[in-house]
């Protein structure tokens, strides 16, 4: 919905990875959006460009998610408090996940070749 009316929101809906639990991530994405209205945090101005058009100068201005799973992962480690709000998710149940996403995901991506090194590397 787009309105012209100072006054009318828009929220933009994007679901999370389809290899997600809609359980887990739904949760969390409702209680990321109640802890920002609870404490008043402003999103920001909204970003009506082409970001694959902005020179570097303007992209350092442009706020960025984490790049990798290893930094989403430290994200949540440093910042979860609003997802124990209400008891929705537990300390114990946020490090289990932490901790089996590092092992289980993080770790061995990061013990093995990307299909990609090979197409740089091995036809060397």
């Amino acid at each position: 919905m787009y309105s012209a009316n100072p006054k009318a929101k828009r929220v933009e809906f994007r679901p999370p990875d389809t290899a997600a639990n809609p359980y887990l991530a739904f949760a969390a994405m409702l209680m990321a959006g109640l802890d920002g209205v609870l404490n008043k945090l402003n999103p920001g101005e909204p970003l009506d460009k082409d970001i694959y058009d902005l020179s570097p100068e303007e992209m350092k201005a442009v706020p960025s998610m984490p790049g990798s799973l290893d930094e989403a992962l430290d994200c949540l480690e440093e910042d979860h408090a609003f997802l124990l709000r209400g008891d929705v998710f537990s300390e114990e149940l946020l490090q289990t996940y932490i901790d089996y996403k590092r092992k289980n995901e993080a770790e061995a991506v990061r013990l093995r070749p990307h299909p990609y090194e090979f197409a740089l590397y091995y036809d060397v």
